[in-house]
């Protein structure tokens, strides 16, 4: 590793407590979707006074920023996200599930954390390009709404990530590895149905309940579910009943519906099918409905290049380290939930012997935390789950990693993920996920032939061109 190289490795150690401290900010802060506007503001705020020059309101998105520095080709974005998920509120720290008073949302994603180490790699990339004088611009651009609003999609609709040569990103996880594989592309609709209230008793005749309109439509779905793909997935939510009144025909209900499928086009022809089962619950009910279009994302495209990036920097790097102290949390939260011995990794639930070796690591370790990195895996790994990452990785060369942040199973959208990601072990996941973002970003402008031939495969692998599931006419929206 060179001189320069470690200077702004050693930029970041030098902003561990600025780093750390928006981390725990925005982890008070718990926003919702396309709501962070503190988070928003405080990362603007800190970008500003270290010398980046801020666009703020990105493609009409008020709690979206692009974060500039450098004037020359090429162009790095780095990906950070800030919202956090209702329902949530938890203590940090804490080893059981304690909901914090007054407060209904928490950080079961970490993206707390994932700003913050983004924002830590722009803070090194920036004094690298300081003192080598070496031409590169990067970016660091703040992505609302990945919860619920997809701020990333709705940008490549207006074609801003076509502007980049590359962009990379992280997310926190329960090991360290670099991610490859393709995942789930989304759809999220709301759907409102209107009646006619009347006296459930006295005259039911007259009534035309929303309510059952809702629940017909969600019968409709369930016998849809045997005559979807295999990978597809439809979750669903009553957001509005229509009322605490058993006595009353219920005039209105509200049911928010997301659509999954591998590949968007398959995504929209799979909600064209759940909106012609709306449509027949709104003719046996005899109510009508009003379609809202909340979100879409696409699926993932891997590009091994920079791929490669990444796993040789993390591998140079290592991992993250912990204390006896930090052990025993993990070891006490571990025990909270089922499946922590699962094996992790994107490529464990695609290749048995790549799981078998990863459990062999596991043993070896003997600690809740994966403190090792996972070995490189190449094969065709997919995740079940969504991203608007995606629609970036259809329009620029993308490739992201996992740092661990909690322990060994620690399930998703969790209080235990709330809790760990205000602790000592998820700064250390921010902070060094910043140094693997940092390390490969620098490599990417010390060696053009790299961005040359992310591009190429790049072609390659979208030469069927992007699917869009961001309507034309759509705007940035939350469901009711």
């Amino acid at each position: 590793m060179d001189m320069g190289k470690q200077n702004a490795l050693s930029h970041i150690e030098e902003k561990r407590d600025l780093i750390c401290e928006v981390a725990d900010k925005i982890w008070d802060y718990a926003e919702l979707s396309l709501q962070e506007t503190k988070s928003a503001a405080l990362y603007c705020r800190v970008l500003e006074r270290e010398g980046f020059a801020v666009e703020r309101g990105v493609c009409g998105i008020p709690t979206a920023f692009a974060a500039r520095f450098g004037a020359l080709a090429p162009t790095v974005g780095i990906l950070a996200e800030y919202d956090a998920l209702s329902g949530l509120s938890q203590r940090g720290g804490a080893t059981e599930c304690k909901p914090l008073i007054g407060v209904g949302a928490g950080h079961g994603c970490g993206h707390n954390l994932l700003g913050a180490g983004a924002l830590a790699a722009a803070l090194g990339v920036k004094r690298w390009l300081e003192e080598t004088g070496k031409p590169g611009t990067v970016v660091l651009f703040g992505c609302p709404g990945e919860e619920g609003g997809a701020a990333k999609a709705f940008m490549a609709r207006d074609g801003l990530w076509k502007t980049l040569d590359a962009a990379l990103t992280w997310h926190p996880e329960d090991c360290n590895e670099v991610v490859t594989g393709t995942c789930n592309s989304t759809i999220q609709v709301q759907y409102t149905f209107r009646g006619v209230a009347s006296h459930a008793a006295g005259a039911p005749e007259l009534g035309r309940s929303a309510l059952d309109a809702v629940e017909l439509m969600n019968i409709g779905v369930q016998f849809l579910r045997e005559h979807m793909p295999s990978r597809a997935r439809i979750h669903y939510a009553i957001t509005d009943a229509g009322g605490r009144s058993a006595n009353v025909v219920q005039p209105m209900a509200r049911v928010l519906y997301m659509t999954r499928s591998n590949r968007v086009r398959d995504a929209l022809a799979l909600q064209a099918r759940v909106d012609r089962i709306a449509d027949g619950a709104a003719l046996m009910t005899e109510t009508r409905y009003e379609r809202k279009f909340i979100d879409g994302t696409a699926d993932t495209v891997s590009n091994r290049v920079l791929e490669d990036v990444l796993y040789r920097n993390f591998a140079a790097l290592g991992v993250p380290q912990y204390s006896e102290e930090e052990l025993a949390f993990a070891a006490a939260v571990r025990e909270t939930y089922a499946g922590n011995d699962a094996a992790p990794g994107v490529g464990s639930a695609a290749d048995a012997a790549y799981a078998a070796e990863v459990q062999r690591l596991r043993r070896e370790s003997g600690h809740a935390m994966n403190d090792f990195l996972l070995p490189r895996y190449t094969g065709d790994a997919f995740n079940p789950g969504s991203t608007d990452v995606g629609d970036v990785s259809w329009l620029t060369p993308t490739a992201r990693c996992h740092v661990a942040a909690w322990p060994n199973g620690c399930p998703g959208h969790s209080w235990q993920n709330v809790s760990c990601g205000a602790t000592s072990i998820g700064h250390k996941a921010a902070l060094h996920a910043g140094k693997v973002l940092c390390a490969s970003v620098i490599d990417l402008f010390d060696d053009p032939s790299l961005l040359a031939a992310a591009r190429e495969e790049f072609l390659r692998r979208t030469a069927e061109g992007y699917v869009c599931p961001i309507p034309p006419d759509a705007k940035p929206t939350i469901s009711d």
